[in-house]
């Protein structure tokens, strides 16, 4: 069954048609197939009515028993195949219509992963869930129950009144003001209803984004006793949801009804009056009760073809939204570099391999005889200013560097621009002004997936997947055996924690690790990036939530897994920043102090206040 028009109709509904055509075009053939067998259907039960006139003159003007039942076995048969085309048409539509969902979803999904990360930046992840979930289902019930319906109902109404005119043109004209009362209280019905049902889906929107933040803070509702007035929040926005559901159900309900009434009050008319006819000679009896079948049937296609054309309307919005979705322009990369593994030639020569060595180097796709640059590590800012909106810049012409194995540390406030450095060094944002290298070769020069490949980056908010902890743990690098999964574990020094859970690395997780501590947590993301065994690795609080125990022995498998290599840390903690090379202190997007720990303690600048306690971090 079609779920009820929700008032919602596409803004641009010529370009959404093209753009639903085209999909619709993909499986033209088996849409018009259905489109011809609803086209039978429809014909099917329109000479079934007609049929009524031969067989009733046929039995008037002395028609045998033998002639009855000839009559009434072809108007079964045409019933009959009616009945086939419409089994057919049903069970073609809803194989049509899941393939052209799965086209859809498909393509949806597929661009979703190309845009940048600012796009989800900007969406709320409730309305891109809303897009496979809410508008998806809305084009499903628009294909399987208005696609031939529609057509059906069309050629019903159309060659209804065709017959009626046929069989008699004086009583159409009846019929004529009978369809014209019909449409206009259609018409109000359907403008009256819209306005409440935009209303209803405000008040649902309000109502759902308040359960969903009551659901999300129950922790937070029951450590202040608050429930008693969130229970009194959601029975305001829920008395709400209900008046505006009643008026807008109540007009909607009143359309078959009054439909329906209006169609009894034309038979009735037209019942008499065309009886008149009949007595007085001006139609014959066959004709008259061909003709009050077809008036009487008549109400349902108009009615049908009324509700689903609006079926079809608001299936169209939610695939205006999807294709707005599809529009969106996708993460340009216009890089030619690529990251290669290397092995050492006969000559002592580094040479591009397929095996992995654990040695990279940058090669120019477009010059494969150029020389091989080797993946020092070796990062640089130079003068670089950066914006997420314009005119709000944060970072202010920042010059920077990190020398091929150094372990470099950002401090500050929140709002600094830590994380935003780190964002540009893996292209999550291009950067408004200046430059950044990557051994010597601008950043926006290499393909993004190599870029990416290169960097090991462990975030504050660490994100689990449903599924084992090996398969978690896997993640960093899908092909890696159990031992180094074990292996990624234990440098993380997560392996004694997983042992201990009752399935061990099989153990399930489910609603984000929702079961584990957030240290727990952020052992497992430090377990996902170590085991891909990234050249860079960038850590973003990654040990917010970890004792300084667990901390300190990280840190050790950390340097072992990232000897020689470039680390980036970002940090609150000063005690996890002491031994790195290089501390940059960042304020307000700008970097005002820089040197080792000792270096910055005999400055007694702000570092010396933060360490000290005299400045806090926030």
């Amino acid at each position: 069954m079609a779920r009820q028009f929700n008032g919602k109709r596409p803004e641009n509904l010529k370009q959404t048609i093209r753009a639903f055509a085209g999909y619709l075009g993909r499986h033209k053939a088996l849409l018009g197939i259905v489109g011809v067998l609803a086209a039978v259907s429809a014909l099917a039960n329109l000479i079934g009515a007609y049929m009524i006139k031969p067989v009733v003159n046929g039995l008037i003007d002395n028609g045998t028993v033998e002639k009855l039942l000839s009559g009434v076995a072809l108007t079964a048969a045409i019933y009959g195949a009616g009945a086939l085309s419409a089994l057919g048409y049903t069970q073609l539509m809803a194989r049509a219509a899941q393939k052209i969902l799965y086209d859809i979803r498909r393509d949806l999904f597929s661009h979703l992963q190309k845009l940048p990360l600012r796009y989800f930046d900007t969406q709320r992840k409730g309305n891109l869930m809303s897009l496979f979930t809410n508008d998806v289902d809305t084009i499903s019930d628009a294909l399987n129950n208005s696609f031939a319906m529609i057509i059906q109902s069309f050629i019903q109404v159309v060659g209804t009144l065709t017959l009626l005119f046929l069989l008699n043109w004086r009583l159409s004209l009846l019929v004529v003001v009978g369809y014209a009362a019909m449409f206009l209280y259609i018409r109000y019905s359907t403008r009256r209803s819209q306005e409440y049902y935009q209303r209803h889906q405000a008040y649902l929107g309000e109502l759902d984004g308040y359960v969903e933040e009551m659901v999300a803070g129950q922790k937070v509702v029951k450590v202040f006793n608050h429930e008693k007035q969130n229970l009194e929040g959601f029975l305001h926005r829920n008395d709400d949801l209900r008046k505006a559901g009643t008026r807008a159900q109540g007009y909607a309900a009143t359309m078959v009804p009054a439909v329906v009434s209006i169609s009894y009050l034309n038979y009735a008319v037209i019942a008499v009056v065309g009886g008149i006819m009949a007595l007085n000679g001006l139609t014959d009896l066959g004709s008259l009760a061909s003709y009050l079948v077809l008036v009487r049937q008549s109400a349902l296609p108009i009615n049908q073809f009324t509700q689903q054309g609006n079926f079809l309307l608001a299936s169209l919005a939610g695939a205006e939204r999807i294709f707005a979705a599809m529009r969106e322009e996708p993460e340009v990369d216009e890089g030619v570099v690529e990251l290669v593994n290397v092995k050492k030639g006969p000559d002592g020569e580094e040479i591009p391999c397929k095996e992995k060595t654990g040695a990279w180097a940058w090669r120019d796709s477009t010059k494969p005889n150029a020389p091989l640059t080797p993946l020092r590590g070796d990062v640089r800012f130079d003068h670089v200013t950066f914006a997420y909106e314009a005119g709000q810049p944060v970072l202010h012409d920042v010059s920077l560097y990190a020398k091929p194995g150094q372990k470099i540390a950002f401090v500050g406030s929140t709002g600094a621009g830590k994380t935003t450095i780190t964002n540009l060094i893996n292209r999550f944002y291009d950067v408004q002004s200046g430059r950044i290298t990557y051994d010597g070769i601008d950043v926006k020069d290499i393909r993004k997936a190599d870029l990416r490949q290169s960097l090991g980056i462990v975030l504050q908010d660490t994100h689990l997947f449903t599924g084992t902890i090996a398969d978690n743990i896997r993640f960093g690098k899908l092909d890696a055996t159990q031992e180094e999964v074990e292996r990624a574990a234990k440098i993380a020094n997560a392996d004694s924690f997983i042992r201990r859970l009752p399935k061990g690395y099989d153990t399930l997780l489910t609603g984000d690790g929702a079961n584990l501590s957030q240290g727990q947590r952020q052992l497992l993301a430090i377990a996902r990036a170590a085991v891909a065994d990234p050249p860079v690795l960038i850590l973003d609080e990654a040990t917010s939530s970890i004792d300084t125990r667990t901390e300190a022995l990280i840190e050790k498998g950390m340097d072992r897994l990232m000897e020689g290599r470039t680390v980036f840390v970002i940090a609150h903690r000063l005690s996890t920043v002491r031994n790195a090379n290089a501390i940059l202190v960042l304020e307000h997007g700008r970097v005002v102090e820089r040197g080792d720990h000792d270096e910055l303690l005999r400055q007694k600048g702000m570092y010396y206040q933060l360490y000290h306690g005299m400045f806090e971090l926030s």
